[in-house]
């Protein structure tokens, strides 16, 4: 009788979420998020993935860096963060997209700044 070794015990990413897709947050790549309150200690009773996610967000972090840092996909990580923000862990902090013309003001006025600088 063979016995087959397991490679390691990996755990589907859609666990951490209890196969949910879609976070409750606009959550872009470039949107920043940190803890809602830095000098409070990791709470024991998040999943370590959550856990490691707190503890990523006592500085500003990106979505896209916090996913890259812990090798968990972009689409876990987005709900993730949201299930923190719903409790009230981490601030999610606004994020320009360019869609509405005060953006685009910005914008602009930041690619003609950079514009100066290299001329």
């Amino acid at each position: 009788m063979s016995i087959r070794r397991r490679r390691g015990t990996r755990i589907r990413p859609y666990t951490f979420t209890g196969g949910r897709t879609r976070s409750r947050h606009p959550l872009m790549v470039q949107t920043l998020v940190s803890t809602a309150d830095a000098g409070a200690s990791t709470p024991a009773n998040l999943l370590p993935e959550s856990q490691n996610i707190y503890e990523l967000c006592r500085e500003a972090r990106s979505v896209a860096e916090i996913a890259a840092e812990l090798k968990i996909p972009m689409g876990v990580t987005q709900v993730l963060l949201s299930d923190l923000a719903d409790q009230g862990l981490v601030y999610i902090h606004p994020t320009i997209t360019g869609h509405s013309p005060s953006e685009n003001q910005v914008l602009e006025r930041a690619l003609r700044g950079l514009e100066r600088l290299f001329q």
